[in-house]
């Protein structure tokens, strides 16, 4: 099967959970071939290290949406992308370009008046700004394909702001753009621009050789395209479909929409924020896209409920959902994970309590005079320590736990707690974020020494993800008995399924997904509430025998639900029924039963299309007929088609065995 990966801002470029999890999917899958198609957004993303792709990806196809146009960083577009168009392009493209804008700004929301502001799910209860944004997006789609060059340069034209600026004055639009000023309108239309560069990309080709011309070069040959989230990168995939018909499948782990928002909630209180003009025109367009992706999609995985509810919010059918766990390997805490599972009985002899001897003395270590603490030291030390890991940034909420710690040393003197950051602090207001909390652990927890020539240390240590004390990620969850997540918002809790592998007790707060991921093998409390946080803890660090059947539990449903096979083993059969069911045709319906626009002929173009080896003409039997494409090499590409269900009636193979002319054993066999 021929697959193409749509990514933006994600593999092959960049690191993160993302690009893990698609590397594990093309390398789970060898047995299909993979073109990625990745959108960058900026120079250093472009221009930093690339993943290594795996043998079965054939193709890679690179597009930015950062830079001017035509300038630096635009690879990918239409020769000739600078151009101009005559008049009655430049007439096409004003009507295509106002349906859009009219969609954007909201003209034809149900409600009326022109400072009604409808919740976003009842933006397209009537379906008239949906439709509107479809013709305009399609519209400038067939213009971009068919005259080739310049609309990039027309969506940052003068003419192009005048439209945006009328549809804005328009009544019924929000209420928030009806007072976007130039300023505003300029910005507005270069954002426009990059999110619509897929459209003038050369990545489509054309299909020469009918519905199954798998020869095509670009998007033209694929068999499914996969669009990893419902912004930019789904375009692709909205113009293949469109075009060739081609089934599309929309995967999101974290809601291209949500992170809009979350994003300028974040840039609203900066001095060098967006007005809120801006703000508004940009969420409708993200929404407007979103939306139109999660309609023209075959399938959506999202993957927890938290993304579903986002996705149906947006209005995805809920009957093309299907929740799809990330998987993650769980080969790296697997020593730990099944040493939380033995009993603790006699002498302690693990690596991790071994690495902890060289720490200072716990407080009970203190109490009992022990110069050289010992293995069982670093066990009653490890006993006691809480671990918080991930990125340090505002949203993690990283004071409300130091606050939560305190309560926690009040009641547990011997208490201690390890930060561990798994990668640097990114931008400015994250790093001044992680200087308060380092000021704040210094206040709040003042060093600590046994006697009165030791030298102190503090019960809040902040450590790094790769430095000697803290090698691997197992390292830092087999250092303490509990994992806290503190966050006040989240998508995915990654760091709390690594901590469920490792078999530790977790307390965590109800944002995002936590509660699904935990599933009751786990403490949850309400978000930004320190004292409910700090007695969850100390009931945890009281009862040894709880946190040990808590993190058993927990690591057995991380095994179940979360593991890379599960995900590789689900994304293989949703290939295959997407072939199946929605197979390639000429037109957006697919090829239909007698040629009529019905349904979709089922295996139409099947997986067998796609198997290298020899094809004697006639091998196929009285039953069905077999065709060969010549591949390199002399072996043939076979496509076995049923006989009936090719048939321009399409009436059923097995109609009676009498009319067909075969024996009852016969019809038995096929």
């Amino acid at each position: 099967m021929r697959i193409a990966l749509l990514t933006e801002g994600g593999y092959p470029y960049a690191r993160g959970e993302a690009v893990v999890w698609c590397d594990r999917l093309l390398r789970g899958l060898g047995g299909h071939e993979f073109e990625v198609y990745a959108l960058s957004r900026s120079a250093r993303q472009e221009n930093g290290r690339r993943c290594e792709l795996p043998g079965n990806v054939t193709r890679l196809y690179t597009a930015a949406l950062w830079g001017a146009a035509g300038g630096r960083g635009s690879a990918g577009a239409r020769a000739g992308s600078s151009g101009s168009y005559g008049r009655r392009e430049r007439r096409r493209f004003e009507e295509c370009f106002g349906d859009l804008a009219a969609a954007v700004c909201g003209a034809g929301r149900r409600g009326g008046g022109a400072g009604a502001d409808v919740p976003a799910g009842e933006d397209f209860a009537d379906g008239l700004p949906a439709d509107r944004f479809a013709a305009g997006l399609y519209g400038l789609a067939e213009l971009a394909r068919e005259c080739g060059g310049g609309l990039r340069a027309a969506l940052r034209s003068e003419p192009a702001v005048r439209i945006l600026q009328s549809a804005c004055r328009a009544p019924g639009t929000l209420r928030a753009v009806q007072s976007a000023r130039v300023g505003d309108l300029l910005a507005v239309s270069e954002r426009l621009e990059r999110a619509l560069r897929p459209l003038s990309l050369d990545w489509y080709g054309d299909r020469e050789g009918g519905p199954a011309d798998e020869d095509a070069e670009g998007l033209a040959g694929v068999d499914v395209c996969h669009a990893v989230g419902g912004g930019p990168a789904a375009l692709a995939g909205l113009v293949a479909k469109r075009f060739f018909g081609t089934p599309l499948l929309v995967t999101e782990y974290g809601v291209r929409v949500r992170e809009h928002y979350l994003a300028s909630a974040a840039d609203a209180v900066s001095p060098a924020a967006a007005g809120a003009a801006v703000r508004a025109l940009l969420g409708s367009f993200q929404r407007q896209l979103a939306h139109e992706a999660y309609t023209q999609a075959q399938l959506i995985t999202p993957g927890n409920t938290h993304a579903r509810r986002w996705q149906e919010h947006c209005g995805a059918p809920r009957a093309k959902l299907r929740t799809v766990y990330p998987g993650m390997d769980a080969g790296p805490f697997a020593e730990l994970g099944e040493e939380a599972g033995r009993p603790r009985t006699g002498p302690v002899h693990s690596r991790r309590a071994d690495a902890l001897v060289a720490r200072a003395a716990s407080a009970d270590a203190a109490a009992a005079g022990s110069a050289v603490p010992s293995a069982a030291t670093g066990r009653a030390a490890e006993d006691a320590t809480l671990v918080w890991a991930g990125r340090i940034e505002p949203s993690k909420d990283l004071i409300g736990l130091l606050h939560a710690f305190d309560e926690v040393r009040r009641a547990v003197p011997g208490a201690r707690l390890r930060i561990v950051t798994t990668a640097p602090a990114r931008g400015s207001e994250a790093r001044e974020y992680e200087s308060r909390c380092r000021t704040l652990a210094a206040q709040l927890f003042p060093d600590e020494a046994p006697d009165s020539v030791a030298v102190g240390e503090n019960p809040v240590s902040f450590e790094e993800l790769g430095t000697p004390a803290v090698p691997a990620p197992a390292d830092a969850y087999g250092a303490g008995c509990v994992v806290v997540l503190s966050s006040s918002a989240e998508g995915f809790p990654v760091t709390l399924i690594e901590a469920m592998f490792s078999g530790r007790a977790t307390v965590s707060t109800d944002v995002g997904a936590v509660c699904e991921v935990i599933g009751g093998t786990g403490l949850v409390v309400p978000s930004r509430n320190p004292r409910a946080l700090a007695d969850s803890c100390v009931a945890l660090l009281r009862d040894p025998e709880r946190r040990e059947r808590l993190g058993a539990a927990a690591r057995a449903r991380a095994l179940e639900l979360f593991t890379v096979e599960q995900n590789v083993a689900a994304f293989r059969a949703i290939y295959l029924e997407l072939m199946s069911r929605w197979p390639v045709g000429g037109s957006p319906a697919g090829v239909s039963a007698g040629g009529d626009g019905g349904e979709p002929l089922p295996f139409a173009r099947p997986p067998e299309s796609h198997v290298p080896g020899r094809w004697a003409a006639g091998t196929a039997g009285a039953g069905g007929r077999s065709t060969g494409h010549a591949l390199p090499g002399g072996r043939a590409r076979a496509a076995f088609v049923p006989l009936a269900l090719s048939a321009a009636s399409a009436r059923p193979a097995l109609l009676t065995a009498a009319h067909a002319g075969a024996d009852s054993r016969e019809c038995e066999g096929r």
